[in-house]
């Protein structure tokens, strides 16, 4: 079966966020995680299936859900996850702030890298706790953590750290052995992970494999939290479904206990897209791995002639960080929304020079992207 990602999809009025932010300006909507065209025929089936049903009562994640991820994480990742390590949520932010404000306490720090998801931090600065930021460096091409700079500033109240692998916003696969490093850091300052993996399924460089934290040792599966959903693979998240992978039990129940009556189950269409992307969405997910990689592969080159700009290019994700300190204007996102170009700022990934540009869009979209990122730069540098 072949399948259509060159297909420019009208999104304007679909109660889309990505798309209502800048509804009535010609401004490229290139910001969010979220892909252009539509999800694997399997997921479209199967919704339609259970929409004809006609009820949507209160729903459970049934024991065939848990299987089909369990499959999947084996299939796809060579990880072999024990069904009570499985819980199930309506999101993955969610996740991040139930674990900072009840897992934690007050007086206790969390650590991530300097470069990093923007919740991370925002959760932490709205519940007033005090983060340390590892250093994240570029060099040639490579993207680098030298923890020895962090062992000697942590100051003893750390509990957490927060990791994105694949890392958003670089899109760097991390390979085993950093990951061993970051476990043994781990391990030293007796620091709990949680290991946000949602861009799992989305590794497009050759040679390169995602490594699940939790899967590297016992010891990193008893003091990590992994969060993982198909919502990025499958452009599923409206419909609310991850899931919180979690080995040791005594974590596990306080988090099950924090979310009860706070968080609601996972959505009946969560439930039944998810079920179904799992089960048979392989051919689909590997037919978008190469559509997005030639379109990685072409911005990266159009980025790489233009004056200005630099990226490296990312291993994983739909998503490139793209540096825009040889501009010389103040705020490139503002700069680049003023030539029609709607990136995500800089600023709360932690580094206000440069902007998160989503493409995983149609050719024709990525061609005028393109042609505007040029004109922008030729302007700032005129």
């Amino acid at each position: 079966m072949t399948f259509n990602f060159r297909e420019r999809v009208d999104r304007v009025h679909s109660d889309s966020v990505k798309w209502a932010k800048y509804a009535g300006k010609d401004i490229l909507p290139m910001w969010i995680a979220d892909s252009d065209y539509r999800t694997a025929p399997c997921v479209i089936e199967a919704l339609q299936q259970r929409v004809a049903h006609g009820i949507f009562g209160y729903p459970v994640a049934p024991e065939k859900l848990a299987e089909a991820c369990m499959a999947w994480l084996a299939r796809h990742h060579q990880w072999h996850v024990p069904r009570e390590w499985l819980v199930f949520l309506p999101g993955t932010q969610c996740a991040i702030e139930i674990i900072l404000r009840y897992l934690s306490r007050p007086d206790q720090a969390s650590l991530t890298t300097s470069l990093h998801y923007p919740p991370f931090s925002q959760f932490a600065q709205r519940l007033q706790r005090r983060q340390s930021l590892m250093p994240v460096r570029k060099s040639d091409q490579h993207w680098q953590m030298p923890l020895s700079l962090t062992d000697e500033k942590l100051q003893g109240d750390e509990k957490w750290l927060f990791l994105c692998n694949p890392h958003n916003p670089a899109g760097y696969v991390y390979p085993r052995e950093e990951l061993l490093q970051l476990q043994q850091f781990a391990r030293r300052h007796n620091l709990l992970v949680c290991s946000d993996e949602v861009h799992a399924d989305l590794v497009l460089t050759a040679g390169k494999r995602h490594q699940p934290f939790a899967a590297l040792n016992e010891d990193a599966a008893q003091r990590s939290v992994t969060l993982f959903s198909p919502a990025k693979a499958f452009n599923t998240a409206g419909l609310g479904l991850s899931v919180a992978i979690i080995a040791d039990p005594h974590l596990r129940d306080r988090f099950v206990q924090a979310t009860e009556g706070l968080l609601p189950p996972p959505s009946v269409t969560g439930i039944i897209a998810s079920e179904a992307a799992w089960e048979h969405g392989d051919n689909w997910l590997q037919a978008q791995k190469d559509f997005l990689r030639n379109n990685r592969d072409r911005l990266a080159d159009a980025v790489g002639q233009i004056p200005g700009l630099s990226m490296i290019t990312p291993q994983a994700t739909s998503l490139a960080w793209i540096d825009a300190s040889g501009l010389g204007v103040d705020n490139p996102a503002l700069w680049f929304e003023q030539h029609g170009l709607g990136f995500s700022a800089g600023a709360p990934f932690g580094d206000p020079h440069s902007v998160r540009m989503n493409y995983a869009c149609a050719p024709q979209t990525l061609d005028l992207a393109i042609g505007r990122l040029a004109h922008a730069a030729r302007e700032a540098t005129a």
